[in-house]
């Protein structure tokens, strides 16, 4: 073996040797962590390695933010942003360049800090306009309830029975989208032939304050509603005179028939 060949072999062993060495590195607990966050050796499995360890420090969470090699993995970029000892001034930033499926599933993550979830929506939201229909559909279904309830407004019906269909939805977001003056018409109709929204008494008292409701709808859930509190949703809500007229004159007759079988139970 020539001179030259052996010189290559060594060079060919380092980094072998070396990627060893980075691995004990980051599973030992005597170890300089801090620079091996910043060894440039370091790989995706390791980093992923790194930021499981207990013992990691902000410091050497803001040194792996700087190691550009590692930096490139968006497993790594996820898993630094939602570790909890992360800097928020390195977090915060890197939240904003995530790609929309990343921004979901962090702000879904059980053990990601709750502001970064707050930005990771927030972020979210902003792109909500830009993503695909498809994207828009899965987001629907699958994202954060805060998500789903901002879709709601969606022109796109497809878009809103999927949201409809979030376990994470809240009623109070239904109530609230259905109190918006711009609520989509789409949105409305799709609320009261939900089976499960148009059952709920508060989203029936919204859907009556709604100048969207359909007719047949709008009889349906104030013939469910006691007199008097009919009577004080009709008078704040914002029905078409049509639809408002015709609910008076069905509670003036109930109030009739109600005052009548009264005066009989009195004999």
């Amino acid at each position: 073996m020539t001179l030259r060949e052996s010189n290559a072999k060594k060079v060919q062993a380092q980094p072998a040797d070396h990627a060893v060495s980075i691995e004990d590195a980051v599973r030992s607990t005597v170890a300089d962590i801090l620079s091996v966050a910043g060894d440039p050796a370091l790989t995706e499995d390791l980093a992923l390695a790194l930021l499981n360890r207990p013992d990691l420090t902000s410091q050497a969470l803001e040194r792996l933010s700087k190691n550009s090699g590692v930096m490139k993995s968006r497993k790594v970029k996820i898993a630094l942003i939602g570790h909890p000892k992360t800097p928020r001034h390195v977090s915060l930033p890197m939240v904003r360049h995530l790609y929309a499926f990343d921004l979901m599933k962090l702000a879904l993550t059980p053990v990601v800090p709750a502001d970064i979830k707050v930005a990771a929506d927030d972020a979210l939201v902003t792109r909500l306009e830009t993503v695909s229909l498809g994207q828009k559909l899965s987001l629907a279904r699958r994202a954060s309830g805060r998500i789903a309830g901002a879709l709601l407004l969606d022109a796109e019906a497809r878009v809103v029975h999927a949201a409809l269909e979030n376990a994470r939805l809240t009623e109070a977001s239904v109530i609230k989208t259905l109190m918006r003056q711009s609520t989509p018409a789409v949105f409305v109709e799709a609320v009261c032939r939900h089976p499960k929204w148009s059952l709920h008494h508060e989203v029936r008292i919204a859907l009556l304050r709604n100048e969207k409701i359909p007719l047949a709808r709008a009889v349906q859930f104030a013939r469910a509603l006691p007199p008097s509190q009919l009577h004080e949703i009709l008078h704040s809500s914002r029905l078409p005179v049509k639809i408002k007229t015709y609910l008076v004159k069905e509670l003036e007759t109930r109030s009739a028939i109600s005052g009548v079988v009264d005066q009989a139970g009195k004999f």
